[in-house]
């Protein structure tokens, strides 16, 4: 098997495992600490066949997403906190008519413009419920460059396999720092399901048993219609109470009805671990150095680090909960992620947040610091 091997940016490792995945399509606007994503795929995409478009702002950015998307491209944009807010609306367009595609967030410390070229991790509940409506959210975080390439990969499957927009939740530090990086192809590259019935027969919102319907391209001889109001399996609108509630829990049930392949987790040191860390990005570089210091100093320490922050990974946290004496949950925002695992343990085990909203990087020593305050 061919393997390349380079040393690269987080923000670059992103762009060649979009193309990897089958990326031939990018609109964006440029804003840091995400702009090395849009220059390299400017360079590249063309040189693969694919297009590149600047645009002229990110609402826009997000609406030719959804048309590429439509006209069959696997397409992409990156952006960060001020332009992520800008991306909302037509984010809920693309989970409303089942547009698959994906959208990075190279997180950077806000509100607002903040401190435009600092870290931060605080975008996790935008991430979720950024867009209004009842919703599901495929959210996957990666904190090494080679998480970058690799996870991109899964990103582009999922928006194909479930007709959905995912969330690629990285941050400033990733986005930034180099590693080597392994350009490699094992990770078998999905395609969207196209529908083999007659084009007068197509229903575009008709489900299969895996509640997510095929979908056609504008352009073929399938022809359809496509609404952000509330449609029946047509397309066109249907507002009837029963229509609604079928294709909004619909929507729902075919992200979290196979969260099981969608949640990926990397486990360090857990088998015994009475103190665990759960984190993710940044926050789990540090987390994973602090354990590995602990188990140095003889003390049983252990991280759950989350590469699919949504769905949460419920179960996993409480099966390692269970043999530990407290959880530590480093992230660098004010707690949000601790929200989710406070919701998920509620069983007396202490819970402790590191948190630091400073834009910098929570270290291992404050960590262990934390660790020795609260034990």
């Amino acid at each position: 098997m061919h393997e390349d091997i380079k040393f690269l940016q987080g923000n670059e490792a992103c762009v060649e495992g979009a193309l990897k995945a089958g990326a031939r399509f990018y609109a964006g606007y440029p804003i840091t600490p995400s702009s090395e994503i849009a220059e390299l795929a400017s360079i590249r995409l063309p040189s693969e066949g694919g297009v590149f478009i600047q645009m002229e702002d990110e609402i826009a950015s997000m609406a030719a997403l959804v048309g590429a998307s439509f006209a069959g491209a696997k397409a992409f944009t990156a952006t960060s906190g001020p332009g992520f807010s800008l991306m909302q609306e037509n984010i809920g367009l693309a989970i409303m008519t089942e547009a698959p595609c994906v959208v990075i967030n190279v997180q950077r410390s806000g509100p607002s413009t903040g401190l435009a070229t600092k870290p931060a991790q605080a975008d996790v509940m935008q991430a979720r419920w950024g867009t209004h409506g009842d919703h599901a959210a495929i959210v996957l975080a990666p904190a090494t460059v080679q998480e970058c390439y690799d996870l991109i990969i899964y990103a582009f499957n999922f928006a194909e396999k479930y007709r959905t927009p995912v969330i690629f939740l990285s941050d400033e530090i990733v986005g930034h720092m180099r590693e080597k990086v392994v350009l490699h192809s094992n990770i078998p590259i999905v395609q969207r399901r196209m529908p083999n019935i007659d084009p007068e027969k197509y229903r575009p919102y008709e489900p299969e048993k895996t509640g997510v319907p095929p979908l056609a391209y504008f352009g073929s001889e399938y022809t359809f219609h496509a609404s952000s109001s509330m449609h029946d399996e047509t397309g066109f609108p249907n507002n009837s109470p029963q229509n609604a509630e079928k294709v909004i829990k619909r929507l729902y049930n075919k992200i979290y009805q196979n969260k099981e392949d969608i949640i990926i987790t990397k486990e360090f040191y857990t088998e015994d671990a009475e103190i665990l860390l759960i984190s993710f990005g940044a926050s789990a570089r540090s987390s994973r150095e602090a354990v590995n210091i602990l188990r140095k100093q003889g003390k049983k320490a252990g991280l759950l680090q989350l590469n699919t922050l949504w769905p949460f990974p419920d179960e996993k946290v409480k099966n390692l909960a269970d043999k530990a004496r407290i959880v530590i949950v480093p992230e660098m925002n004010l707690g949000q992620i601790i929200g989710e695992v406070q919701r998920v343990l509620n069983n007396g085990i202490p819970v402790v947040g590191v948190n630091k909203v400073n834009s910098e990087i929570i270290t291992p020593l404050e960590i262990i610091e934390k660790i020795k305050e609260v034990i």
